[in-house]
């Protein structure tokens, strides 16, 4: 997992409410056997609507998605993340985010920006008024602003997960830091006590 501290950008402005992993990544898609090319399963459905949000030209290369309540509900598939990643997304803005899938994005290095539902609607609005409409999110500071729009708030992130985003570590990095305590261990074992080796 690569290190974040700034998320800097444009944003999409998809205002649906519940929606789940399987919109954001359909079944279909997950028959591959390999973790890339999930980017262009990303809302594969709705795409085909010549309508939807993501095919809007004036959104093209942003970096952040900002959602209506209720974000990620439903399996806890990981592809829904990838998905999210691989298109192009830093962040994921919404009032709310099922616990699997806000637990995934911070697994795997998607910011999931909580914010109020007053706040969440205003960004929505900001940002279909102004499709280049500047957007930071610091995951340090844990705050989130869009000066243009007079738009600052802060978003809940635990220290632990803040300081995962802040080194890029993943369940087995954040393991390994630990190598030399586990070394230690194993070595001080009695040989009568099972072995994974």
């Amino acid at each position: 997992m690569r290190a974040v501290h700034i998320v800097t950008g444009t944003a999409v402005p998809l205002d649906r409410s519940d929606v789940d992993t399987d919109q954001i990544i359909p079944s279909d898609w997950l028959k591959r056997i390999e973790r890339t090319g999930f980017g262009q399963g990303l809302f594969a459905e709705w795409r085909d609507d010549r309508d939807f949000v993501l095919n809007d030209e004036r959104y093209a290369g942003a970096t952040i998605l900002i959602a209506g309540p209720n974000f990620g509900t439903g399996s806890s598939r990981e592809h829904a993340v990838w998905a999210i990643q691989q298109y192009g997304f830093e962040a994921v803005v919404s009032p709310r985010f099922a616990d699997i899938f806000r637990n995934n994005c911070t697994k795997n290095g998607l910011v999931p920006v909580q914010v109020e539902p007053e706040v969440g609607a205003r960004l929505l609005r900001a940002v279909q008024d102004d499709p280049t409409l500047e957007i930071t999110i610091d995951v340090e500071r844990r705050t989130l602003e869009a000066p243009a729009a007079g738009i600052a708030t802060t978003f809940p992130l635990d220290d632990a997960t803040r300081e995962r985003f802040l080194q890029g570590l993943d369940d087995i990095a954040s393991t390994l830091r630990h190598a030399d305590a586990i070394a230690d261990f194993e070595a001080r074992r009695p040989a009568w006590a099972p072995s994974v080796s």
